[in-house]
């Protein structure tokens, strides 16, 4: 296993791990949907630091872990400069996940948001795609697979939330422009 690359992985995932405590407000709890949505975070990297030690073989052939785990970096490396700009995008901390309080306060249509309207889940999905390509195994793909159907879930709740919420008319039009974890091709990109 390319160990450059697993540092980068985990990193990627401890970063993630962070957010909840550095960033997001905390006037609620880590219910069991928080868990639940941010379990395949906690398995992905520990399955690769374990899979290291333990030798667990990949379901690749030999020759193509090496090209893997170079494809994996800059899925990674977007991983972390999403997070970055999302960071960087707001001016306050936003309510976490799964939260029965977390009212939305404001619609933010600018940096990141500007072209996706989840981009701290399409980094999360980024960051289990790069394992995936780093170490493919029956592991890593369930936890690509899960933790996708699980932000699209969440994401799905979070606007149908917000579609009513007293910023509903502007959040629907925003909609209408924005992929949820992709740019959507065609639509035009309003300058803020």
């Amino acid at each position: 296993m390319n160990e450059p690359v697993l540092v980068l992985l985990t990193l990627n995932f401890a970063f993630i791990g962070i957010l909840p405590r550095i960033f997001f407000r905390s006037d609620g709890s880590l219910n069991a949907r928080w868990w639940a949505t941010a379990s395949p975070f906690f398995v992905a990297c520990l399955f690769l630091v374990g899979a290291y030690f333990a030798d667990w073989a990949a379901l690749a052939p030999a020759s193509w872990l090496r090209w893997l785990a170079v494809a994996a970096v800059p899925f990674s490396v977007a991983s972390v400069a999403l997070i970055w700009m999302t960071l960087g995008t707001h001016r306050i901390p936003i309510s976490l996940w799964h939260q029965e309080n977390d009212a939305p306060r404001s619609i933010v249509t600018y940096g990141a948001y500007r072209w996706i309207r989840h981009p701290f889940y399409a980094s999360f999905i980024f960051a289990l795609f790069a394992a995936l390509l780093y170490h493919p195994h029956w592991v890593t793909g369930a936890t690509f697979l899960y933790g996708v159907i699980a932000l699209n879930l969440t994401a799905a709740r979070e606007e149908r939330r917000l579609a009513v919420s007293e910023f509903g008319a502007e959040y629907q039009e925003y909609m209408g422009r924005t992929g949820r974890f992709t740019p959507r091709l065609g639509a035009p990109v309003r300058v803020a």
